[in-house]
């Protein structure tokens, strides 16, 4: 039983408790800290040194060295720093490292030293340099503060959305303040200094003299300042010795502790243990360390959550204990063990000593089809690292079409993203596509790209026909098809020439184009048009009028109308209108002119071919019966009972129906017998049918 309970260690008289170790402490530091810069990362996060910086008693030709250590002391990066003197280092809340440069440049690395980005802080900055800087972290993200050298303040609120502010000036600064620090208060950020007994809060609009409640008396300079993680609490460290604590608007006080010392501290940082109602600031000296504390109320500080959590276990690699964490949690897979595995396929990629094909075969049976993992970003993230034929690879798992596309353009494969699109059935993604081969590749190439994709090639021309008419020509020549040539001289002679000169030429191209299409018939057309419009200008330097674009028929019926009837019949002999035709046109005309005259000299000059029931028709249609009367005694004995019922005979139209025996016509002509007036006709077109039937 000793075994079990020998390091177990009483604590009062009822309970006992053991210490063991969960992790050994691997610090192997070659310099003292007091050479470096360093940055330590919140919740336990990594650690950054930056060795050497600049220091006067250095060789100038020893490079800088930035280490990244996890808490425990376990290396993780080491680099020499080739970038500009640094100023300041901070961690963002993505756990990002932000190494402030003397020029105002932010470079940002990565958790293992990989460089991201970098951003500039502005002119001012570059010009005046860098002075002092701070790294603080608001709702909307990590921010970045600056003390130039000609003692005026820039911030960034929010380093992953860069919006610089350039703060007001402080009255009568003339020099560094002797302590400063950035508050975040009603999700402004603020910058909170010390001039002297004085102290200044600055927002984007104005400066404020402010004064701590209840300080002792006595105070003629603060020398250290430190605000809690939360921007909640204040401490500040007056040249008497006195450390004020209150909140951070200036508006309470919580206490005021004397530690009988009047040298500024190296460090003055607030400290809390999770779940308990007591805050601390922790002061250090060169050889002392003091906590002053206070309780006076609670207050619940937010941990980690679990997605952060997660967050950090993928910075360091650790997938598997992640998953692990997912599934014993139960996390919705889209949240936890897709996130896991896509963050994994993301480093995976970067392993440039395995093979393309080899990375892409182990993503994907990991992976699979795993709901909320996008291979197109996997990939995006294989073409950052220079691996674009990894990059096509992974792409070929990606299922949405949509995703695949830009990332092929992105990666000048434009064909084979053309050929993506076409798949997918968009339109629209097949548009972009093309628009962007056009920009990208020269007017041939582009063409032969699209001969090889019939159903590109197809949309293409829509696009053209709306938008760029002679890329349109340029198809046609390029594929020779003089057919589609013929049809877009066409309709050129008539959208974009005025002149006739100009339509003709265009018709005679388009002519030219039909013969070599082997269309003769579409070609005379043409030359038939050409002919026709030569012959409407002349009429209208000729006659007057307008001519112009009007057709062959409605041309005729132009001349008929103004009295031109020779010149009418010509135009018919020369285009070669039908008999038919050419009385159909006249007949109209005539009727429309209401000329009844020359319609009954018309009707005699000759057999018509139409015959005379269309004559009635119109004369009808014109509301004269008794011209229609004239014709009608001169149709003929097919369409005569026609005739005489559409001149309100139906007398007669029953008598000429008995005659012919035609029980269709007797049936026509029944059909309008209306009222007593037509009763009798009734009655003889019955007898009829009853001796027909007898016989």
């Amino acid at each position: 039983m000793d075994c079990y309970t020998a390091n177990w260690n009483p604590l009062g008289d009822s309970a006992f408790y053991r210490k063991y170790e969960l992790y050994s402490m691997d610090w192997d530091l070659k310099e003292e800290l007091r050479d470096c810069l360093v940055a330590a990362a919140p919740y336990g996060g990594p650690i950054a040194l930056l060795r050497n910086p600049w220091r006067k008693e250095k060789a100038a030709s020893v490079r800088p060295v930035l280490d990244i250590y996890s808490a425990s002391g376990m290396p993780l990066a080491s680099l020499l720093w080739k970038s500009g003197p640094v100023v300041s280092l901070g961690w963002s809340a993505e756990e990002e490292l932000l190494c402030v440069q003397e020029d105002g440049a932010v470079l940002v690395y990565g958790l293992h030293g990989d460089f991201r980005r970098h951003f500039s802080m502005g002119n001012e900055v570059l010009q005046n340099r860098v002075l002092d800087a701070r790294i603080f972290h608001t709702e909307f993200g990590s921010g970045v503060a600056i003390l130039t050298g000609a003692h005026r303040f820039t911030l960034s609120a929010n380093v992953g959305d860069l919006k610089l502010r350039r703060m007001p000036e402080v009255p009568g600064l003339q020099s560094a303040p002797s302590c400063w620090t950035a508050l975040c208060q009603d999700r402004v950020a603020h910058i909170l200094l010390a001039v002297g007994p004085d102290l200044y809060l600055l927002d984007h609009a104005a400066c404020s003299a402010v004064t701590p409640p209840g300080l002792a008396p006595g105070v003629s300079s603060f020398l250290q300042m430190a605000v809690s993680f939360t921007y909640r609490h204040l401490a500040l460290f007056t040249d008497t010795g006195y450390i004020w604590m209150g909140t951070a608007s200036l508006k309470e006080k919580l206490c005021e502790f004397n530690c009988n010392i009047r040298a500024p501290p190296k460090q003055m940082v607030w400290c809390s243990r999770p779940r308990s109602k007591e805050r601390a600031v922790v002061v250090a000296w060169e050889r002392r360390l003091m906590v002053v504390g206070d309780a006076s109320e609670s207050i619940q500080y937010k941990q980690l959550t679990i997605q952060v959590l997660l967050d950090r276990l993928v910075l360091r690699r650790l997938y598997p204990l992640a998953i692990q964490i997912c599934e014993y949690l139960r996390l919705p897979e889209v949240q936890g063990v897709s996130r896991i595995l896509a963050h994994w396929a993301c480093y995976k990629v970067q392993q440039k000593d395995v093979s393309d094909e080899d990375v892409a075969r182990a993503i994907n049976q990991k992976l699979g089809d795993t709901p909320g993992v996008s291979y197109s970003d996997i990939a995006a993230r294989a073409y950052g690292c220079g691996r674009t034929e990894l990059a096509i690879k992974l792409l070929e798992y990606e299922p949405r079409s949509g995703e695949q596309v830009p990332l092929l353009l992105k990666m000048k494969r434009s064909k084979l993203a053309l050929s993506k699109a076409i798949e997918s059935g968009d339109t629209d993604l097949v548009f972009t596509v093309l628009l962007h081969l056009k920009n990208e590749l020269n007017r041939g190439d582009f063409f032969m790209t699209l001969r090889n994709q019939p159903m590109a090639l197809s949309l293409y021309r829509q696009f053209c026909k709306h938008q760029e008419l002679e890329t349109l020509k340029d198809l046609y020549n390029q594929d020779d098809n003089h057919q589609e040539l013929g049809s877009f001289h066409i309709r050129a002679s008539y959208a974009a020439e005025e002149r006739i000169e100009g339509r003709v030429a265009a018709l005679q191209t388009a002519a030219d184009a039909f013969y070599k299409a082997k269309n003769e018939f579409a070609a005379k057309a043409t030359e038939d048009q050409m002919r026709l419009l030569r012959l409407q200008r002349r009429l209208e330097d000729e006659l007057g009028g307008q001519f112009l674009d009007l057709s062959l028929h409605d041309t005729v019926t132009t001349l008929i109308l103004g009295g031109h009837n020779k010149r009418a019949e010509q135009l018919a002999r020369d285009f070669r209108i039908p008999d038919k035709r050419l009385w159909w046109l006249k007949l109209t005309a005539l009727a429309d002119l209401e000329d009844w005259e020359e319609l009954e000299k018309f009707s005699k000059s000759k057999k018509s071919p139409i015959g005379y029931l269309p004559f009635v028709e119109i004369c009808m249609k014109q509301h004269n019966k008794y011209e229609a009367k004239k014709y009608a005694s001169r149709v003929g004995p097919e369409q005569k009972v026609k005739a005489l019922l559409l001149v309100g005979d139906v007398a007669q139209a029953a008598d000429v129906a008995i005659e012919h025996r035609n029980e269709a016509e007797l049936s026509l002509v029944l059909s309008h017998c209306t009222g007593a007036t037509d009763g009798a006709t009734a009655d003889k077109i019955q007898r009829a049918r009853a001796q027909a039937q007898k016989k």
